[in-house]
């Protein structure tokens, strides 16, 4: 089975064309990182109008590259949730004018459900039940995922997202957006204890996060510095809130599966790019017996085939929408 699908949460407009939920056979993404940069951020509207200009070409290639017209897809599937709403309804009334036209059934899929779905691209080994630490700028998740469309949420941040904190962090030391790209890159070779920051914790959620206080204090140190005319030390800098974020991001993604007892662990979400999440949670892993699954680079950012293969097992349960469907800023996993 052939699925076509479409993303437009954020700032990337991608299709892509997947079979049975794990071959890829076609991944376009149109970037809008060289518009956004000059902001320090994604600005909505300008994500929405780009959204609006790439979608017809972007579908198009990845029917070309997949070697397919609409008459050889089965379905489409659409992120209809959550994210920027202007920019979701891009995709969304253009995954419904397609599956009006053609005739295709139509598939809304959630963007947390896609983002654990990445892993089954690049892992055919795994499938459900295992536990999911799902962790991206907007979101910061510990996911029970129970089968293909049933999950639980074990623990959630309570304010900021960890990728938001290394967003802001990296901003503040005067690094380009994307913040967290850059914060990896120029703390490799950092000293990751030159710095303390604080082990935030929630009370009464032992598995929930909080990562607002840690982007305030690392913020503070670079203000701090600033007025008394100090010098700071980017890369270590960089490489002690990295640390501070994975401490907590580990610690209790552990901590949840030793308690619930899972034997598998994986990773999702752009954040699980960050190359010290990943050998932290490498090591870790390794240590306890537990078995970790990582997607490939290249499907932890927003992207169109981890779309098209939570899309598959969700047209498999009997999920599909009408010319009705609409789009949604928010919305439980």
């Amino acid at each position: 089975m052939k699925i076509l699908a479409i993303e437009s949460s954020c700032d990337e407009t991608a299709a892509a064309v997947v079979e049975d939920g794990r071959k890829t056979l076609s991944n376009v993404i149109a970037s809008q990182v060289k518009e956004h940069i000059i902001y320090g951020g994604v600005v909505p509207e300008i994500a929405s109008r780009m959204h609006a200009q790439a979608i017809s070409g972007v579908t198009a290639k990845a029917l070309s590259d997949a070697n397919v017209d609409l008459g050889g897809i089965d379905a489409i599937g659409v992120t209809y949730a959550p994210g920027l709403i202007g920019a979701l309804l891009v995709g969304v009334n253009f995954a419904k004018g397609l599956s009006y036209s053609s005739g295709k059934p139509l598939v809304p899929t959630h963007h947390l459900r896609s983002h654990i779905a990445a892993n089954y691209l690049t892992q055919p080994s795994l499938e459900p039940p295992f536990l999911c630490l799902v962790v991206s700028g907007g979101h910061t998740h510990i996911v029970a995922v129970k089968d293909y469309t049933e999950f639980e949420v074990i623990g959630r941040t309570q304010d900021d997202a960890a990728g938001e904190c290394m967003d802001k962090s990296a901003r503040s030391m005067g690094l380009d957006y994307p913040g967290g790209l850059n914060l990896d890159r120029v703390s490799k070779g950092g000293n990751p204890d030159a710095y303390s920051f604080p082990r935030p914790r929630v009370d009464g959620s032992k598995y929930d996060f909080s990562f607002s206080g840690l982007k305030t204090a690392v913020i503070n140190t670079v203000h701090n510095a600033s007025q008394k005319g100090e010098s700071l030390n980017v890369p270590d800098l960089g490489a002690s809130c990295i640390k501070a974020v994975t401490r907590c991001l580990t610690e209790n993604t552990l901590a949840a599966a030793e308690e619930y007892g899972y034997k598998k662990i994986a990773l999702a979400g752009g954040v699980s790019a960050n190359s010290v999440l990943r050998a932290d949670m490498t090591a870790l892993c390794a240590k306890k017996g537990i078995e970790l699954f990582m997607p490939e680079l290249k499907y932890c950012g927003d992207n169109a085939a981890m779309v098209a293969s939570q899309a598959y097992y969700e047209f498999l349960s009997g999920n599909t929408a009408g010319p009705d469907l609409n789009a949604y800023a928010t919305m439980e996993i």
